[in-house]
């Protein structure tokens, strides 16, 4: 029998909600702190105050129970994505009731909720996700072994750097593409999506290795990809 673990479910909780909650944030609203790089203005979308806690959570499920149940995780979330998605564009076709259209009303809806169900930042949010966390999750359970499971710290920052590289770029560029984002914002959002999403990971370095550390000594459980096919199927 698969041995069952205490907080596997709960940590899976965590992280498909934290997908959900932050792709709506991302289509709801752009942030600008007035702050530049390189005279380049740090805009972002709101989705990316939350989104990186995701990538902290599959660090804890990678480094802990392994690529395989991380990877059962990652497609959770993937079908979550996919499922509100389709939720948002059902309730977008569908007619509104009169008062509230007169002090909200599709053009409204159309305008903060609509992109959670317009081809580009669905496309852009799933390419972006399906590729950048089964990099993470690859690149963490290699390093791992490798590592011979030392130096924890490096190993999430190297593995966030490349799932957040490939990440950052397909969702911007795919969003982009479809007309979402103008291209105009690209290397804005790119850069600052980017930077800040590794600044979280790092700053949150303590909180995970203490997750980390607890899970592993209440699940009994630290689990080495020796012998893992490497596949997101």
């Amino acid at each position: 029998m698969e041995k069952q673990y205490r907080f596997y479910d709960l940590v899976m909780a965590f992280f498909v909600t934290v997908l959900v909650v932050s792709n709506v944030a991302s289509s709801a609203k752009i942030i600008d702190l007035r702050l530049t790089l390189f005279d380049a203005p740090l805009a972002f979308d709101a989705g990316t105050l939350l989104f990186p806690l995701s990538y902290i959570f599959g660090d804890i499920l990678t480094e802990v129970y392994g690529f395989k149940r991380s990877r059962r995780v990652i497609w959770m979330g993937f079908f979550a994505l996919t499922l509100s998605a389709a939720v948002f564009w059902l309730v977008s076709i569908l007619p509104g009731e009169s008062t509230w259209q007169t002090y909200a009303g599709d053009a409204a809806y159309a305008a903060i909720l609509g992109g959670m169900s317009s081809g580009g930042i669905v496309l852009g949010s799933l390419a972006g996700y399906w590729t950048g966390e089964f990099s993470n999750a690859v690149v963490l359970a290699k390093l791992k072994v490798w590592t011979s499971g030392r130096h924890l710290w490096l190993r999430t920052l190297v593995s966030t750097l490349l799932g957040q590289l490939v990440d950052t770029a397909a969702f911007v560029g795919v969003a982009s593409l479809f007309g979402v984002f103008p291209w105009s914002l690209f290397a804005t959002l790119f850069v600052s999506n980017y930077l800040f999403k590794v600044m979280i990971e790092a700053l949150m370095t303590p909180v995970t290795y203490l997750i980390v550390g607890f899970l592993k000594k209440a699940e009994n459980e630290d689990f080495y990809d020796l012998a893992t096919r490497f596949s997101p199927f």
